[in-house]
């Protein structure tokens, strides 16, 4: 397969990928979106974003050791987030840019992520805003896009840190407290005004004042990125209060309702 000079000069290898396309209408990344492998081992997660069949790719693979492999050319449209939406767009492929972090995941005893692996992690995201004109905020979770379906990278994910770091766009979580909550099940404004605010942030939620299974997926993800303390999709008030800050230090050019 023809090799390519790779987008990065922190890059230590590249091992082409078949499993990419044309970018749609011409799109021009300017989303990072972030990935584990969820595989036991690198050459199983290489093997399968590597190999013609397997419909999946990525642009980047970021190793525990913290060496960097691209696999997908970033002008091209590597296949990794399936289906997702994110702020009115149902076609994050095109929008985005794919990395994977080689972490076993939730299936396979989800260990912590090496440091040497985030800070790779870090400069890599840091080059790609810089040559993509990538806002913090646009630098998401799988299971941002894609609630429903996905936990990666998890809670266990330093967004924090990243954030420290000039990557993605973090507030300190509000408190866990005591207190009423919004759960499955419930009806009333209070359900609807959560739900315009996560879909103000970017989330496919109904607005439709029921917090459904749906609803509970999106607050799951919300704190799985957000509020990682406790992952239970109720909407405390550490969960909505957290989600109010983060929507007061958006651009305010963002500021803008979107939902499925």
């Amino acid at each position: 397969m023809k090799t390519f000079e790779p987008d990065s000069s922190i890059v230590s290898d590249v091992i082409p990928s078949p499993n990419y396309g044309d970018r749609n209408k011409g799109r021009l990344p300017d989303m990072i979106v972030l990935h584990y492998t969820g595989m036991p081992d690198v050459e199983g997660a290489l093997a399968r974003l590597c190999t013609t069949g397997t419909d999946v790719s990525a642009h980047y693979v970021v190793l525990e050791d913290g060496r960097i492999v691209q696999c997908v050319q970033e002008a091209r449209r590597a296949w990794h987030a399936g289906t997702s939406f994110w702020a009115g767009e149902e076609d994050i492929n095109s929008c985005s840019i794919g990395i994977e972090i080689v972490n076993r995941g939730h299936d396979w005893g989800y260990p912590d992520f090496p440091l040497r692996q985030i800070a790779a992690v870090i400069a890599l995201c840091r080059g790609i805003m810089l040559r993509r004109n990538v806002p913090s905020h646009r630098v998401l979770a799988h299971s941002d896009v894609a609630p429903a379906r996905k936990k990666d990278p998890g809670e266990k994910f330093p967004w924090h840190s990243m954030a420290n770091s000039g990557v993605g766009h973090w507030v300190q979580p509000a408190p866990i407290m005591r207190g009423e909550s919004l759960m499955l099940g419930s009806i009333s404004d209070d359900v609807l005004h959560m739900q315009q605010a996560l879909a103000k942030y970017g989330y496919g939620v109904p607005l439709s004042g029921k917090y459904d299974g749906t609803t509970m997926e999106v607050v799951s993800a919300f704190q799985r990125h957000f509020r990682p303390d406790r992952v239970d999709g109720v909407a405390d008030h550490s969960t909505l209060a957290t989600l109010e800050a983060l929507l007061a230090s958006l651009p305010p050019e963002t500021k803008q309702v979107a939902s499925k």
